[in-house]
């Protein structure tokens, strides 16, 4: 891949079909993916997937250029219906290869289930209990999935948590940690939960009511970076230093105010949603556990930190990213399933980290554009292009 630039100057200017032969020969694309991009599904594949199934509602399927994360060129799959986003990554893109593109992380791919327990006598002793069990709790789960044990995944921990005050009373609830590899895991997470609920029910002495995973899944994060040298924001009416400072400014704005976070976080999921919804993830699930995230310290505010080092614009996005490139939609939609082939079919860790850098490339592309330009400029072009056609 490194032998290969993302660098397609000019790609926004050729016909959809140029396009098409350009992407075909950059992914190594044969005729069964070429067709994938006509859609994907017919209306019996849909009726497979969800329930009164009466037709099919498409989306452009797009392509971000001048991606590198962790040293590889990337074409970002994006699908989308807002005209100014994929520009507005590209863009971003082009000035992160001025300080190399985007370096990312991820932690392994841990979720949590929750089992939650209720008129629990002593929840203090019940608390005891449990942990004093946990190996052999951890040693029942470990059976249930062979597949995602025989990967290196498997039970983790076990955790307890007393809620001794809420609307309903006090309550005990227990967390799963389980390593779920490269599935997204919510099905083997709550399997897990089910099955752990008598004997922790027996441990206790109280009764089980909710045994479900959660979408906040603090300990599956991913994470990206970048450092940009400030000259390469240089415009005609802007120094590069007055826009990356700009940046930051933005920043410590939804850093300060909700209000404004609001609108920051979405931003990114303009990014991380539109790679969520091409490679046929539950996009829905990762803003829940992100928005949540966002609010950990008692007040809802930014994902991204933006500083100045000397000269240089440093940005860096964290957040959980529970994605999946095994079973689910990766399996039933032929478009996923091609979104990831462009990416280089990359693990479930991996798939986290390019999603954490195009929601960086994105905010990256707003505030830029608010810092300089303004946001409208050239939104409302974009805008007015479409509908002229």
């Amino acid at each position: 891949m490194s032998e290969r630039s993302s660098r397609l100057k000019g790609f926004y200017e050729l016909p959809p079909a140029q396009r098409q032969e350009v992407l075909a020969a950059w992914a190594g694309l044969d005729a069964e993916d070429r067709r994938a991009l006509d859609g994907g599904l017919d209306l019996a594949a849909a009726d497979r997937l969800v329930e009164n199934a009466v037709g099919l509602y498409t989306l452009p399927f797009a392509i971000a250029p001048n991606f590198i994360v962790n040293g590889a060129e990337l074409l970002l799959p994006l699908v989308i219906e807002e005209p100014s986003v994929v520009a507005a990554m590209a863009n971003a893109a082009r000035l992160a290869r001025a300080g190399g593109g985007f370096q990312t992380g991820s932690t392994e791919p841990v979720m949590i289930g929750q089992v939650q327990l209720l008129d629990v006598p002593d929840p203090a002793a019940a608390a005891a209990s449990i942990l004093a069990a946990k190996e052999a709790l951890l040693a029942q789960v470990e059976t249930l999935h062979p597949t995602i044990r025989r990967l290196g995944g498997g039970p983790r921990d076990l955790v307890v948590r007393r809620l001794d005050d809420t609307p309903a009373g006090p309550m005990l609830i227990v967390h799963l940690l389980l390593d779920t590899r490269d599935a997204m895991g919510a099905n083997a997470v709550n399997t897990a939960v089910e099955a752990l609920a008598p004997a922790l029910e027996a441990l206790s002495g109280g009764r089980a009511l909710l045994r479900i995973l959660s979408n906040l899944s603090d300990e599956r994060r991913a994470w990206a970076g970048c450092r940009i040298p400030a000259a390469a924001f240089a415009g005609p009416e802007d120094t590069g230093e007055a826009v990356a400072s700009g940046i930051c400014v933005a920043n410590a704005f939804a850093v300060a105010d909700p209000y404004r976070a609001a609108t920051h976080n979405k931003g990114i999921f303009n990014g991380i949603d539109a790679v969520a919804l091409a490679t046929g993830q539950d996009w829905r699930a990762i803003e829940a556990g992100a928005h949540a995230y966002a609010a950990r310290s008692g007040q809802y505010r930014s994902l991204t930190e933006w500083s100045l080092d000397g000269d240089t614009l440093v940005g860096r996005l964290e957040l959980p990213l529970a994605v999946g490139t095994v079973g689910g939609m990766t399996k039933h939609h032929p478009t996923a399933r091609l979104a990831l082939k462009v990416l280089g079919n990359p693990d479930a860790r991996r798939l986290a980290e390019i999603m954490a850098a195009a929601g960086l490339a994105q905010n990256l592309a707003a505030l830029r554009a608010l810092a300089a330009e303004g946001i409208q400029a050239g939104h409302m072009a974009l805008h007015a292009r479409r509908d002229q056609k």
